[in-house]
């Protein structure tokens, strides 16, 4: 079962090519390349002995995901704010879904651990290197509901910090869209509901001066070569702005249904009013 695509009937505003744009992307996707090709590698090395001295913990090896995407962001000089810290508390972080630009932001400022789609394990590029960081990959299907359970209890009994997207797809990044409780029933689980809590945050993209609003959303049958690009050739370019909000014990709240509303109102929370135009697309 598979979530279907957000999408939106405002076509996005593509900024036009200016001189040196095609340069301004190499110079800044070349490094971020090398960056990647140098630290894979050395993570996986530093995995190999984790393995060997405390075994299904990612002590040290977590390191590099979060280097790496902080980097990243600065290469491509994209400033990041953050208001609120994340928890020191076992459990999970949820968050709204804009682009593929929320797996750097996300882990630039916090050692968490994706929740994804199995279907992403088998994608070009992005498989591999989402397998190498201790993704957790899921499928979307009740009958799987025992399992994934039993895996989120044990990487949170790792010490891992699990993060999942409850909306099931990305947006233009102005908007949050439903959470779906069906993620967060794993965590009513009588062997963690009194372990755990779930922090929600809240990544809101602003767009470069003059661009369009939604400029680092990422929706519908977006490719990811040519957003890709896009980023990296912005002569200008916006900001992100991270709000850790308190997190919410699970013991305190009565189910899940109840815990997504919770968690979608906070993340809500700290994102602007639509503005008319995109307000109902």
């Amino acid at each position: 079962m598979t979530s279907p695509l957000w999408n939106s009937s405002v076509p996005p505003v593509e900024p036009p090519w200016e001189r040196f744009d095609g340069l301004r992307a190499v110079l800044r996707g070349a490094p971020i390349v090398l960056l990647i090709l140098v630290c894979l590698p050395l993570m996986m090395l530093t995995r190999g002995i984790e393995r060997l001295s405390v075994g299904a913990r990612r002590p040290w090896s977590s390191f590099f995901p979060r280097f790496v995407s902080r980097m990243s962001l600065r290469i491509m000089g994209i400033p990041l704010h953050t208001t609120g810290a994340p928890m020191s508390a076992p459990g999970a972080v949820v968050a709204n879904h804009s682009s593929w630009l929320d797996i750097f932001t996300l882990n630039a400022c916090q050692n968490v651990f994706f929740v994804s789609k199995a279907e992403v394990a088998n994608w070009a590029g992005i498989g591999p290197l989402a397998r190498a960081s201790g993704t957790v990959f899921i499928a979307r299907d009740r009958k799987e509901a025992g399992r994934q359970k039993a895996l989120f209890e044990a990487r949170l009994h790792m010490g891992h910090k699990l993060l999942f997207f409850p909306e099931g797809t990305s947006t233009d990044g102005l908007r949050v869209l439903p959470f779906k409780p069906t993620l967060f029933a794993a965590f009513f689980a009588p062997e963690l509901r009194d372990e755990v809590s779930i922090q929600p945050v809240t990544v809101r993209y602003i767009a470069p001066l003059g661009a369009d609003p939604r400029f680092y959303g990422w929706w519908g049958d977006m490719e990811f070569a040519p957003s890709l690009i896009t980023f990296l050739k912005a002569r200008k370019q916006g900001s992100i702005e991270i709000t850790f909000h308190d997190p919410i014990a699970v013991k305190d709240v009565p189910n899940r249904k109840d815990m997504a509303v919770l968690c979608e109102k906070a993340v809500r929370s700290a994102l602007p009013e639509i503005s008319d135009k995109f307000k109902n697309v």
